[in-house]
């Protein structure tokens, strides 16, 4: 029942009744998720590594089934598991018997949700499995039902309240549900070293595709970097960070490799009144961060939030090929 007694906050005074009745909520939900970890130390845990192991060994594909709030979960599974590199589809319970039963082969695994285990909907897909021995691995909470008794395996989830007050509204079941479907996908693709190159070929679009690009797909080349040689003195260097306009100018041998950087820092930490006629020898940065052009742009960033620095130097061979600036990755949408 909800707490008669209004939670405070250290500053502001009670809660708001609709605050407390989301942390309601996320607490009963999170119990769920506790009992399944818990459940997975324990006896679930064999059920579940049979499950992985079917699905790896697999020849075909995951088909992934369920009705009603289950459907949603189970569309959910069947795009996490394709996008992490095992195949898989969704395939509508109530559908089946009207022909999409066609979309299933005898390769399959098929992974069919109902928390209850007595969806009359699902005899169909249930009659198939057997008719054609294609394995059925059952994400329930009821072992025993009439799902859980057709299976090769089950995965019987932990009974746990739902969020609801009336212990009706699939919140929590289906929380564990989707849980579940995350953890087979991960152990999966934890399995077989799914690379984030892998990743990146089903994820070109969005941000997320712009994350998974390389550093040379952003990086600027050829008179866009702002370059001088060893020995220039630096008024000239001056003049060129202003005029490529990214606050720094990298520094270079005779054979072009990268020696060194002067950042727009540098000047003000060496601001004194000979500074336009010293050597950039004198003012700049030596072995500067740099990264190669087939590092991927997350990595990239994760480079330059640890460095704390909005420049990168590309180079190939110590030689300088490129240059990227954090104002570069935003207008990208990849920061």
């Amino acid at each position: 029942m909800p707490s008669s007694k209004p939670l405070m906050t250290q500053s502001s005074g009670p809660i708001p009744e609709s605050v407390e009745s989301a942390l309601r909520t996320l607490e009963t939900e999170s119990g769920g998720i506790n009992a399944l970890a818990a459940a997975l130390r324990g006896p679930l845990g064999e059920a579940f590594a049979k499950a992985v192991d079917l699905i790896r060994n697999a020849k075909g594909r995951v088909i992934v089934t369920g009705l009603g709030k289950s459907g949603h979960m189970a569309r959910k599974i069947a795009a996490t598991l394709a996008s992490t590199g095992t195949p898989a589809f969704f395939v509508h319970t109530a559908e089946a018997a009207h022909g999409d039963l066609g979309m299933i082969t005898a390769d399959d695994v098929i992974m069919a949700l109902s928390w209850s285990g007595e969806q009359p909907e699902m005899k169909t897909l249930v009659n198939y499995s057997a008719r054609f021995a294609i394995p059925m691995i059952a994400v329930t909470s009821n072992a025993s039902s009439s799902l859980g008794q057709a299976a090769d395996i089950v995965i019987e989830l932990p009974k746990a309240r739902e969020a609801c007050p009336h212990n009706l509204a699939p919140t929590t079941s289906t929380m564990m549900q989707v849980a579940i479907g995350d953890a087979i996908a991960i152990a999966l693709l934890e399995g077989r070293g799914f690379t984030a190159l892998e990743f990146a070929h089903f994820h070109p679009g969005g941000k997320l595709g712009a994350m998974l690009k390389f550093v040379r797909d952003y990086m600027r080349t050829g008179a866009e970097i702002p370059v001088k040689p060893l020995g220039t003195k630096m008024s000239d260097a001056v003049v060129e960070m202003s005029a490529k306009g990214l606050g720094c100018v990298c520094i270079v041998d005779e054979a072009g490799g990268i020696t060194g950087i002067i950042t727009d820092g540098d000047l003000r930490r060496h601001m004194r009144p000979d500074l336009l006629t010293a050597s950039v020898d004198e003012i700049m940065t030596r072995q500067p961060k740099t990264v190669p052009p087939s590092m991927l742009a997350t990595e990239m960033i994760e480079v330059l939030n640890t460095s704390k620095i909005t420049t990168l130097v590309v180079t190939e061979a110590d030689k300088v090929v490129g240059i990227v600036h954090l104002h570069d990755l935003l207008r990208a949408g990849v920061a």
